[in-house]
C-alpha cells in the first residue's frame, strides 16, 4: 500500500536536510509542495513526478496529495522548516481518512536562526506568527502581550508583508510594556541560504522597513545578552 510522507526540509538549504527527509523524497513516486519549495530540493526531484502550487494553496496540495497516495504513488508533500510547525502535517491528518502517514521532522526557521545568532533560545520560549489569513489579529495580540508578561524569549515568524506593514511594530510596542527597550533582537533573513543577511539590534533599533516576509526574529528575554557579537540566554548554569 502507498504511504504519504509529510516531509520539513528545513530552512531550504540542502545541507540542512536530515539524512531521512533526503532518503524519503528520494524514494517517492511524487513530490508535492509550494513551488519554491521545491526549487530548493534541486537535483534530489529529477525523474519524479511534481505536483506544486502558489501562495495559499495548501489545502489544494494536501488533497492532491492525498489523491495520488490512493492511486498506489509514494508521495512526500514538503514544508520549509519543521512540518509540524506552520506546516502540512496538521492539514494531512485533519483530510487524510484510511491512507499511511508518515511525519518527517525538519529544523524549523527559529532554530536555523538561532544557530546563525549565537544561543537566543537556552529558555522556555513562544513561537507566534503574525500572519491574521488563518488566525485573527485579535488572538494574536493576546498571545504576545501574554507571552512578553511571561518573559518568554519569543520567535516571530511572518513577520511584516505588504498588507501588515503595522503589526510588527504593534507587537513590539505590547512587548515593551514588559520589557526594557534594550532588550537584545537577532532578526535573520533567508535563514540558512546563500544570501542570508543578519541582524542583532534592540526593541528599541529596529528598522522595519528592513523586516519582511523572508526574516525571522528571536526577541529575548530579561536575561538575554549580547557578546562578541552574539546573542546569548542564560540557562542558569553557575558560569565560573
Amino acid at each position: 500500500m502507498a504511504k504519504i510522507f509529510v516531509v520539513g526540509i528545513g530552512p531550504g538549504g540542502r545541507e540542512h536536510m536530515t539524512h531521512k527527509a533526503v532518503e524519503v523524497i528520494k524514494k517517492c513516486d511524487v513530490i508535492v509542495g509550494y513551488t519554491p519549495y521545491i526549487e530548493y530540493l534541486g537535483d534530489l526531484v529529477e525523474g519524479r513526478e511534481l505536483f506544486s502550487t502558489g501562495m495559499r494553496g495548501e489545502v489544494e496540495r494536501c488533497k492532491a496529495a492525498i489523491a495520488l497516495v490512493k492511486e498506489g504513488k509514494n508521495t512526500a508533500i514538503i514544508s520549509t522548516g519543521d512540518a509540524g510547525l506552520y506546516g502540512m502535517a496538521g492539514p494531512i491528518l485533519e483530510l487524510g481518512e484510511g491512507i499511511e502517514v508518515e511525519i518527517v521532522p525538519g529544523v524549523t526557521a527559529a532554530f536555523s536562526a538561532a544557530a546563525e545568532l549565537g544561543a537566543p533560545i537556552m529558555h522556555d520560549y513562544a513561537s507566534i506568527s503574525l500572519s491574521d489569513l488563518l488566525t485573527p489579529w485579535e488572538v494574536i495580540e493576546k498571545r504576545v502581550e501574554k507571552a512578553a508578561e511571561a518573559d518568554f524569549i519569543i520567535s516571530i515568524y511572518n513577520p511584516r508583508s505588504k498588507g501588515r506593514k503595522d503589526h510588527l511594530q504593534k507587537v513590539i510596542e505590547r512587548i515593551l510594556n514588559h520589557r526594557h527597550g534594550k532588550t537584545p533582537v537577532g532578526i535573520v533573513k533567508n535563514s540558512g541560504r546563500g544570501e542570508r543577511e543578519i541582524t542583532i539590534t534592540t526593541l528599541n533599533e529596529i528598522d522595519y522597513t528592513k523586516v519582511d516576509m523572508l526574516c525571522v526574529l528571536i526577541i529575548g528575554n530579561s536575561n538575554t545578552y549580547v557578546k562578541d557579537g552574539r546573542i546569548v540566554t542564560p540557562r542558569g548554569y553557575n558560569i565560573v
